[in-house]
């Protein structure tokens, strides 16, 4: 991994157990690179093959899993990041899932009961476009949302968001203790950005799918969702699950601190392929001399 790549993958990863404000990180910010259209896709293409090398390890051993949680405002760059930095990685390794609003079977169960449905397998690759982090955001933004949750009475207390963020940190910490490694993704864009990016939506026809009325609702909600995202991140970056604020006003530059997160987690692994022992390697000398006759 180039000495660029992985000082941006420690740059924007939140500390645990601290403060966080939204007005300590910069939107905008590209950690002093100025790169071209072509250069940022070359240091993005050469990303792109570490962590499809290093996929193929994690596949082939078999021990590891890895999740990674992306949230972040309406038109922030979910969908973009995850198709771009994906972009060159086996699909067979890979399992992505959006979680959309709860169904009526989900609203049954406890409110982690459809992500741990969804956790990858040992070998793969995980990614949550928005996940069960819409119980401490949407829900607590709109808190109206919990009265079809179905709870009772009792057990929705003013507590009830720091118990939740108690149970996100006991249910990763379990993930982290069994082999599952952990990356989540806030995906910071600025006010002014996303109002660019949802006009431009409205403007190109080939965009218009992507929008939604309840987009327009949600932006004026901008200073509930802050505070939300403040004080959940402050409450669940921990050592084994770590939230990194990536700048996202910059799509380039959204992608590139991406990759390079997810390559540095794989790197950390000391990831290679499983050794055969001298009974498997007779049974490949044998298979060579089959196959050479035949």
């Amino acid at each position: 991994m180039k000495k660029v790549e992985r000082r941006l993958a420690g740059r924007y990863r939140v500390g645990s157990g601290g403060r966080f404000r939204l007005e300590d990180w910069d939107p905008a910010d590209t950690a002093g690179l100025a790169l071209t259209k072509e250069e940022s896709r070359t240091l993005l293409a050469n990303g792109t093959d570490d962590l499809l090398t290093l996929q193929d390890k994690l596949y082939a051993q078999d021990r590891w899993a890895v999740l990674l949680v992306f949230q972040g405002m309406d038109a922030a760059g979910k969908d973009g990041t995850i198709k771009h930095v994906m972009s060159g990685v086996n699909p067979q390794g890979v399992q992505v899932h959006s979680f959309k609003q709860p169904s009526a079977e989900e609203l049954d169960h406890d409110f982690l009961w459809r992500i741990a449905r969804r956790l990858p397998e040992r070998g793969n690759i995980g990614i949550f476009n928005r996940s069960h982090y819409e119980e401490v955001l949407v829900v607590r933004v709109h808190e109206e949302s919990l009265e079809a949750q179905k709870l009772p009475r009792q057990l929705v207390t003013k507590k009830i968001w720091e118990e939740r963020y108690d149970d996100i940190n006991a249910f990763e910490r379990h993930l982290a203790r069994d082999g599952t490694v952990i990356r989540k993704f806030f995906l910071n864009v600025s006010r002014e950005e996303q109002k660019k990016r949802l006009l431009a939506r409205l403007d190109d026809p080939d965009k218009n799918w992507k929008f939604s009325s309840a987009d327009a609702g949600e932006r004026r909600l901008w200073k509930d969702y802050g505070r939300a995202y403040e004080e959940m991140i402050a409450s669940t970056s921990t050592k084994w699950a770590p939230w990194y604020a990536v700048p996202a006003d910059n799509k380039w530059f959204t992608r590139v601190v991406v990759e390079s997160v997810i390559v540095q987690a794989l790197e950390d692994l000391d990831l290679s392929y499983p050794k055969i022992g001298k009974e498997k390697r007779r049974e490949l000398t044998r298979v060579r001399k089959i196959i050479a006759r035949s």
